[in-house]
C-alpha cells in the first residue's frame, strides 16, 4: 500500500507535455480517467484516486452512555493512523451540544462522513443507501445490531467487530475475567455476537469494562470518588477494600478495535470468530483507586482511608437501600484480563489511571463537580447497618 501510494505521488507531480505521444492511463492508476492523462495538458492527479485506492470502514455509533465516546477516537485513527477512508451513522438521538458529539467537527475536518439517522425508529436503512461496501465495520450500538449485520454481510467485510460488553461475565471465586470464562446466558449483547456467527461473518467481539476517558459523557465510576475524597466525606467500601476491577481509557479501546487493521486473520480467526476483553492492563482494588485520587489531589491517603467504613454485602442482603449514589462497582472481583488481545492483535495500552486522573480531575472541576452538595443517601444507609452490625 505504501509503495502504491508512492507511485501514484510521483505521476501526480510530473505534469504531461505535448511530447508525450498519446493520452494513456497510467498503470498504478488503473481506476483513473483518461482524461486526467491528455496530451498537452498540465493537469495533475489529485487525492481522489488516493482516496479511491484506500480501504473504507463503517463504523455505527450509539447516542451515548459509556460507550458513547468510543466511536469519535475510534474514526480519528481509522482516518488518521490507518488511512482509511471513514463513514459513521451517528444516532440521532446523541446530545450533539454535549461530548463527544460537540467535537465532530475534528471528525469532519480528518475527512470521516457523519451521517445521522434515527436508529431506534429504522433509520438505519435510509442512512445506508449510498454507502459503499466497506473491508471493516465496526458496529457500537445495542438498537440494531442484527440489523447491520444482515445489511453488510453480502459485502462480506475482512472484518465485523462488535462492540460488546463485558457486563455478562459471571464472577469467577479467583482471577481476572478471561474471554472463554462463562457468562449470562440470555445477555443480549451474547445474543448479537451470537448472531454475526450464524451468519458466517469474519467477525471478533470487544467486551468493554468501565470506560473512561477525555470526552466521556458517563461519569459516574470515577466521580464517585471524587465526590467524596474532594469533600472530605466519609464514605462505605465492600469487604476490606481489596476487591479489584479494571478501568478503560476510551482510546485505549479504540486502539485496541484500530488493531485488527492488518490483523483480519488473527482478529476473525479465518470466521470463526474471535473474542477479545478490553481494558486497560492493571487490576485496580478500590483502596488503590482511592490511593490514586488522593495522590492527584494532594491528599493524604491515610487521612481518607481512615474515614471508610467497610461492609460485607452479603450481611445487607433483604435490606431496602436508597438507589441514589449506589457503589459504582460490583461488590465483588470483576476485572477482565487483556492478555488475549496484546498476544493476537500485538496491541499495547497507552493509558493508565494514574497517568490519567489528573486531566480527568481538572475537568471534573471545570464542570463545576467539585461544587454543591453530593447525594449520599445510599452511603448513609449503608453506613448505618455496618456500624450496626459491627
Amino acid at each position: 500500500a505504501v509503495a502504491a501510494a508512492t507511485s501514484v505521488a510521483f505521476v501526480a507531480a510530473t505534469p504531461l507535455t505535448t511530447a508525450r505521444p498519446a493520452p494513456r492511463v497510467a498503470p498504478c492508476l488503473a481506476g483513473a480517467s483518461a482524461e486526467s492523462w491528455h496530451s498537452g495538458s498540465h493537469r495533475y492527479v489529485v487525492g481522489a484516486a488516493l482516496v479511491a485506492m484506500a480501504a473504507s470502514a463503517l463504523i455505527v455509533q450509539n447516542k451515548g452512555g459509556g460507550h458513547g465516546e468510543i466511536g469519535y477516537h475510534l474514526a480519528l485513527k481509522l482516518a488518521k493512523e490507518k488511512g482509511l477512508k471513514v463513514t459513521m451513522i451517528q444516532d440521532s438521538a446523541c446530545k450533539q451540544d454535549k461530548p463527544p458529539f460537540d467535537s465532530y467537527g475534528d471528525l469532519t475536518a480528518a475527512g470521516v462522513d457523519v451521517k445521522l439517522a434515527d436508529l431506534q425508529n429504522g433509520g438505519l436503512s435510509a442512512a445506508m443507501q449510498g454507502v459503499q461496501p466497506c473491508e471493516y465495520v465496526f458496529d457500537n450500538q445495542n438498537i440494531c445490531p442484527k440489523d447491520v449485520q444482515s445489511m453488510v454481510q453480502p459485502w462480506n467485510p475482512k472484518v465485523y467487530a462488535y462492540v460488546s460488553s463485558g457486563g455478562m461475565y459471571l464472577v469467577p471465586p479467583t482471577g481476572p475475567l478471561i474471554e472463554g470464562g462463562p457468562v449470562k446466558l440470555d445477555n443480549k449483547q451474547l445474543a448479537n455476537e451470537n448472531h454475526a456467527r450464524k451468519l458466517g461473518m469474519n467477525w471478533c467481539a470487544f467486551r468493554p469494562q468501565y470506560i473512561y476517558g477525555p470526552k466521556t459523557n458517563k461519569r459516574d465510576y470515577i466521580d464517585w470518588f471524587l465526590d467524596r475524597i474532594t469533600r472530605d466525606l466519609p464514605f462505605p467500601l465492600p469487604q476490606d477494600g481489596s476487591l479489584f476491577t479494571t478501568l478503560t481509557n476510551s482510546e485505549d479501546v479504540a486502539g485496541m478495535m484500530a488493531s485488527v487493521v492488518g490483523k483480519e486473520a488473527e482478529a476473525t480467526n479465518e470466521a470463526s470468530g474471535q473474542i477479545f476483553n478490553c481494558a486497560g492492563d492493571e487490576l485496580l482494588s478500590h483502596v488503590d483507586v482511592v490511593r490514586v485520587i488522593c495522590e492527584a489531589l494532594g491528599k493524604d491517603p491515610r487521612d481518607v482511608l481512615a474515614k471508610i467504613v467497610f461492609y460485607d454485602p452479603a450481611a445487607l442482603k433483604g435490606l431496602e437501600l436508597p438507589k441514589e449514589g449506589k457503589f459504582p462497582f460490583r461488590e465483588t472481583n470483576f476485572g477482565v484480563a487483556v492478555k488475549k488481545a496484546k498476544e493476537v492483535l500485538g496491541w499495547q495500552p497507552s493509558h493508565t489511571f494514574a497517568g490519567d486522573i489528573a486531566a480527568y480531575y481538572a475537568d471534573y472541576c471545570r464542570l463545576g463537580k467539585d461544587q454543591g452538595p453530593v447525594k449520599r443517601a445510599w452511603d448513609e444507609a449503608v453506613m448505618s447497618a455496618a456500624m450496626s452490625t459491627a
